[in-house]
């Protein structure tokens, strides 16, 4: 499982684990979480944008609609894992 540092507001930074990477209506979702193993909360981010450095953007998804969409799409990615928005 890949870990990686997001900055956040301001400059500092939050480690998460990148359980899953899909795509739906053209848009890009990591599902993230912040522990290594085990059930526990998990988000799912949003691609925003992504500059010259190859650096992404993410937000959380919020809206319901597309959280539901988003994780339909993670779900079809991990064989094993329910997701629950």
């Amino acid at each position: 499982m890949e870990k990686v540092s997001f900055t956040l507001d301001g400059n500092s930074t939050k480690d998460f684990y990148v359980l899953a990477e899909a795509e739906s209506a053209g848009e890009t979702y990591l599902l993230v979480t912040e522990e290594d193993e085990g059930d526990g909360e998990a988000l799912i981010l949003r691609e925003v944008s992504e500059d010259e450095n190859g650096e992404s953007t993410y937000e959380a998804v919020e809206d319901d609609s597309e959280l539901e969409s988003a994780a339909a799409a993670l779900s079809a990615v991990l064989d094993d894992v329910e997701i629950k928005p």
